[in-house]
């Protein structure tokens, strides 16, 4: 099983991050080795916070309302090589390493395994 790395924010990093009015701020998940974008979640102040001392991904499920480590279901879990913010600090970027099969639900490695438009 692999291992994360655990991140020290400065407290003027972790104040700056514009949560929405739920309290949340939404999370893209990025393999580390080849760029490719697995996912899309959710975290809140809380679950940011275990995610930098953890080492691993914790998310807040908005559907279940509770907080969510990735892989303690499913076995896929998702450990933290990077940290990122962007320039109006309400989207958070993680490069991590998946564990397992995939990220989604559906059993794909990528949630965005769907393209628009037709290959023809």
């Amino acid at each position: 099983m692999p291992s994360g790395v655990t991140i020290t924010a400065t407290p003027e990093q972790l104040a700056g991050v514009k949560f929405d009015a739920q309290g949340l701020v939404p999370v893209i998940a990025q393999d580390v080795h080849t760029g490719e974008v697995l996912m899309v979640a959710w975290m809140n102040a809380e679950t940011l916070q275990l995610t930098f001392d953890e080492g691993r991904m914790v998310y807040f499920s908005r559907s279940r309302q509770e907080v969510w480590r990735k892989g303690d279901t499913s076995g896929d879990g998702q450990y933290v090589r990077e940290a990122y913010y962007d320039c109006d600090s309400d989207v958070l970027l993680f490069k991590v390493v998946q564990d397992g099969k995939g990220a989604c639900h559906t059993g794909a490695y990528s949630c965005f395994f769907r393209k628009f438009g037709s290959d023809e």
